[in-house]
């Protein structure tokens, strides 16, 4: 059961103040940008190699976020023509850590008893071309996606293991990030707070994107057509 804090979602810059640099760690080139489009501060990771730069949090390796909530979202953007990674470290119910780890740099889906490395296709706005099939660098005209993890399925499926808690994430270059959160509920992007009431979507679990998570829209604009959402 989801804590008082954690309740419905919570966003997890905002709540361990990033900006301040004192329960998050940086290293290489990472910078707050303002952004117009999306209406607000994001941070921009890059590097030469994935490796050599990052976004850490906790701060240090030894402490846990102890976040419970069952999905994980991550709303980035891959930077076009780069690879990127993105690492999470989750603990068990038998205290044991697992990393899983994202990346257009894996070619293929590899496991181990610690360590889940999934390749990660960019999604481009045209979505007709060949390599969309194909990990790889970004394409020029890659979106901003709105990741979602369904963490305790994830374990359970690939190493039958019960899900306990997010201890870390790492988010390595190259790539734009606006934010991460935990919730027990499914946001689905697109989905207006009147049509969730109408169609009662509560009682599935599902709910409209908090507006602090949620990418803008512009008037007479669908969602659909401007980001990707993707969901493991």
């Amino acid at each position: 059961v989801l804590a008082a804090w954690q309740r419905p979602y919570l966003n997890i810059f905002k709540h361990f103040r990033v900006e301040e640099w004192k329960r998050s760690a940086k290293e290489g080139d990472v910078a707050a940008l303002t952004d117009t489009r999306m209406k607000g501060t994001i941070y921009r990771i890059r590097g030469s190699n994935p490796a050599s730069s990052y976004l850490q949090l906790p701060r240090a390796g030894t402490q846990s976020l102890g976040l419970t909530g069952r999905y994980l979202y991550l709303l980035f953007r891959p930077l076009p023509h780069k690879h990127f990674l993105v690492h999470l470290d989750v603990t068990t119910e038998e205290n044991r850590v697992v990393r899983i780890s994202f990346s257009n740099l894996f070619k293929e889906f590899k496991s181990s008893a610690t360590w889940l490395q999934f390749p990660f296709v960019c999604g481009a706005a045209s979505e007709g071309t060949a390599r969309r099939g194909a990990p790889g660098a970004a394409p020029a005209d890659v979106r901003w996606t709105c990741l979602v993890l369904d963490l305790p399925s994830i374990l359970a499926l690939y190493l039958s293991r019960r899900y306990s808690h997010l201890r870390g994430v790492k988010l390595c270059s190259n790539l734009l990030v606006k934010n991460l959160c935990t919730s027990d509920l499914l946001f689905e992007p697109g989905v207006t707070f009147s049509r969730a009431r109408l169609g009662d979507l509560s009682c599935r679990g599902v709910a409209p994107m908090p507006r602090e998570l949620a990418f803008p829209v512009p008037k007479g604009a669908k969602w659909h057509d401007l980001y990707d959402y993707i969901r493991y």
